[in-house]
């Protein structure tokens, strides 16, 4: 999967530090470093045609564990395909991840991420107040006003338009950072945009769905913070202290987490399809297309918004799949805890697939199209 960038390509001079046997492991929401004591060199990216890529000899040094990781991750859309199958045919395969193991599962996701996580990588933030600032606003004002607008448009019931809604609420999806490796864009920039949309879910979440969504059926504002609490904000912190505090500990465990954040991510995707198997095979088009202009609306506009606010091809590429690919399984495990009308959950359920696909068919297509040679950086390391 890593393109070979050759001794004669010409390197930016702003590069970033990795250890000497730093490999890309991609689980989900985050970028899974492995490390070890040896000594440090700089990894660059390339000017042209190679935002995202690796030097091969990285590659190379890959164990072939790693490697087997490298490509189950890398081919995840093919799994979500599967495990929807499975969910629509065969539900029984799938749906006995309810609701109080499938938070497990999701929570174990946020600790995976918080364990790939530093202090310092919050402090970037404010290094970067307008990249991230303007995704920011791209996740929780540009996507819940869609989501509350084809709701409308389309005159949804009130469970749909709720659940459609909540679903425009949630932070940025797990495979959102694999996405925009594939397009090359910018992948640090992505994983911190992930982060800070993560931790601000507690308070946006469920404060834009009671506000959107609050006319339609009454909304538990404060037990969808609560959750959202529990389920992310209190692993990703256990991760971040793991890996400040026991760094040679996390350093081990990491080695692990990718190959079962590919397993507990399938099953994520496939257990919402299989629990409303039913209601989209008696409803199918009526549920499906709200969900698929939601989440290409929301690819364009996150593309547009970062060029109308003069950013570059990779940020903009990476502000518009963080836009386009949200939490859906989050979104599903509040639906089944908050609200009682089962219809509430089917919106993240079949976000679940449409995320994914489209975020990676999108990306396959930005790898296919080159990065300006004089491509604007707006990320600061």
């Amino acid at each position: 999967m890593f393109s070979h960038i050759s001794a004669s390509t010409e390197i930016k001079s702003k590069c970033i530090p990795f250890s000497t046997h730093q490999q890309n492991l991609f689980i989900t929401r985050s970028i899974v470093l492995s490390t070890d004591n040896g000594r440090r060199q700089m990894l660059c990216k390339a000017e042209t045609n190679a935002v995202g890529d690796v030097p091969s000899a990285v590659s190379s040094e890959m164990s072939p564990f790693e490697w087997v990781v490298e490509l189950l991750t890398t081919l995840f859309p093919l799994w979500v395909v599967i495990g929807a199958a499975l969910g629509i045919y065969k539900p029984s395969a799938v749906t006995w991840l309810e609701t109080d193991l499938f938070t497990v599962c999701l929570g174990f996701l946020m600790l995976s991420m918080g364990l790939t996580l530093t202090f310092d990588d919050f402090r970037r933030c404010l290094r970067n107040p307008w990249t991230v600032g303007v995704g920011f606003l791209a996740q929780y004002l540009v996507k819940p006003l869609l989501g509350f607008v084809i709701a409308l448009s389309l005159k949804l019931s009130a469970p749909l338009a709720t659940g459609l809604i909540l679903v425009s609420c949630c932070p940025g999806g797990q495979a959102s950072n694999v996405a925009t490796y594939i397009s090359k864009g910018n992948v640090a920039l992505s994983v911190l945009m992930t982060t800070c949309s993560t931790i601000g879910a507690i308070i946006m979440t469920p404060l834009l769905t009671k506000l959107l969504a609050g006319q339609l059926v009454p909304v538990d504002a404060a037990g969808l913070a609560m959750s959202t609490f529990q389920v992310v904000l209190v692993p990703t912190i256990i991760g971040v202290l793991l890996h400040e505090y026991f760094p040679k500990f996390t350093n081990k465990i990491i080695t692990f987490t990718p190959l079962v954040g590919v397993i507990l991510t399938t099953l994520l995707c496939a257990s919402p399809i299989g629990q409303v198997s039913g209601a989209l095979k008696s409803q199918g088009a009526g549920l499906v297309i709200p969900v698929a202009i939601l989440h290409a609306a929301a690819f364009a506009l996150g593309y547009w918004v970062s060029k109308w606010s003069s950013f570059g091809e990779s940020t903009s590429r990476t502000i518009s799949i963080e836009c386009g690919m949200q939490s859906s399984a989050l979104g599903f495990l509040l639906a089944q805890k908050h609200f009682t009308n089962p219809l509430v959950a089917v919106p993240s359920a079949v976000s679940v697939v449409f995320m994914a696909l489209g975020g990676s068919a999108l990306a396959v297509y930005w790898r296919n199209m080159p990065i300006p040679f004089d491509d604007k950086d707006d990320f600061k390391e």
